[in-house]
């Protein structure tokens, strides 16, 4: 119950919201010294910006509101030009803090109260994480930030210009699906590959092969591989994070699978937690390792969203779906399989992706659509199987094999439970 009048519960509410948006971001400002602004200049910014929107609304001039933020900036250059006269001058990050908290302030009256406390939340996050973030850009190269540039114009320069509508034999390809899965799949290995970059080597096997899975499993198996080659003491290590790392594809791919085809999700899901549950049981057993590791390498991921990489993956998609559909309507199911098989050895994402397009498109059923992405998976299982016993030997192929052998068999015994 309101004691206000009704025609002043909205403006209260509006001013109480724009005052909590002013307080919370100058009470991080006013803990450091070199802030020009604290606590209370802030929240007076924001009730300010607030005002000045009432005003401008209920003039008709929203002009108004440029004249509250030219006020603004010109007692903000009056107070600079005063402190560097005394050299006490100690950058704009507070002054553009400043701009943004009199916006924030104007969107609450004008109906954005959810949108500015969030921004208020994220404007907070980014002043107190100074020293985090400042510390991040300094640890980025080049690679990592053409990665950056180059999966922003995958997302937001090709992906937009792409027709939406089923071409080709059978009606089997979408560009616009076939490059937002390309977006989909870039953008999950560029997080895997900076969270690698931040993580380092300093924070164990078990971050590695999580961050290594989502950034590619196969390249995360061949470092590791080569690594207990050369480090026969850190064999056991190696096979850890090779078995996390394989956890970590059923993972991403069930994720996937529950974005892209929600109908499949029971039925696929049962299968990939069939093949997860044993595998996590089988790292959890080697735990107490992680206490005695060594210095473990980095793995060697290429640029996940490099144009090259994207269009290759997006070529091999669609010849995918291409194949399947040809073979499915030829010869039936097993054409569909021996497609899964053969395309799953090397690629596990692009083979997966299509058997999910195709069960969107009606041409093939639920359960030929998981018996295929099964057999994909269980194809890029043997192939990695082969990577760690070709190059990493016995030595790991007797730690290492006992944990992806139980995630093949769980998948397979999740398909007789199907």
């Amino acid at each position: 119950m309101s004691f206000l009048a009704p025609e002043l519960a909205a403006p209260v509410e509006a001013f109480a919201t724009a005052l909590g948006i002013g307080l919370l971001i100058g009470m991080e400002r006013e803990r450091r010294s070199d802030s020009a602004a604290g606590l209370r200049t802030f929240a007076l910014v924001s009730m300010l910006g607030c005002l000045f929107a009432l005003l401008a609304e209920h003039s008709g001039g929203p002009w108004l509101l440029a004249v509250g933020l030219i006020v603004l900036a010109l007692s903000m250059i009056a107070s600079n030009f005063s402190a560097q006269q005394e050299e006490q001058y100690r950058g704009f990050t507070s002054e553009a803090a400043i701009i943004v908290t009199y916006g924030l302030g104007a969107a609450v009256w004008l109906g954005y109260a959810q949108v500015a406390v969030m921004l208020a939340l994220t404007t907070t996050m980014l002043l107190y994480f100074k020293t985090e973030l400042k510390a991040f850009s300094e640890s980025m190269t080049a690679k990592d930030i053409n990665s950056m540039l180059q999966f922003g114009v995958l997302a937001l320069v090709i992906l937009p210009i792409l027709p939406d509508g089923n071409l080709g034999p059978y009606g089997a390809i979408n560009p616009r699906q076939v490059w937002w899965l390309v977006v989909l799949i870039s953008g999950l290995a560029l997080a895997g590959y900076l969270a690698l970059r931040i993580v380092g080597t300093q924070h164990g096997a078990a971050l590695l092969g999580i961050f290594g899975g989502l950034a590619s499993s196969t390249a995360t198996t061949m470092m590791f591989s080569r690594h207990a080659n050369e480090h026969p003491h850190l064999v056991r290590m190696s096979a850890l994070v090779i078995l996390i790392a394989n956890v970590m594809v059923m993972l991403r791919l069930a994720v996937i699978a529950g974005l892209l085809a929600p109908a499949l999700l029971p039925s696929i899901a049962t299968v990939f937690i069939c093949g997860i549950a044993p595998g996590i049981l089988m790292a959890a057993h080697g735990w107490k390792i992680l206490q005695t590791a060594g210095e473990l390498p980095v793995p060697e991921v290429k640029n996940p969203t490099e144009l090259k990489t994207a269009l290759t993956f997006g070529a091999l998609y669609a010849l995918i779906l291409l194949a399947a559909a040809w073979l499915q309507d030829i010869a039936g199911s097993s054409g569909l399989y021996i497609v899964a098989l053969a395309s799953g050895l090397t690629d596990a994402d692009a083979s997966v992706l299509s058997t999910l397009r195709m069960f969107n498109l009606e041409r093939i059923g639920g359960q030929d659509a998981v018996i295929a992405a099964t057999l994909a998976l269980l194809a890029n299982l043997v192939f990695k199987i082969g990577l760690l016993i070709s190059i990493g030997g016995k030595p790991l192929a007797r730690y290492a094999l006992p944990g992806l052998l139980s995630i093949g068999c769980g998948m397979v015994g999740g398909l007789f439970l199907v």
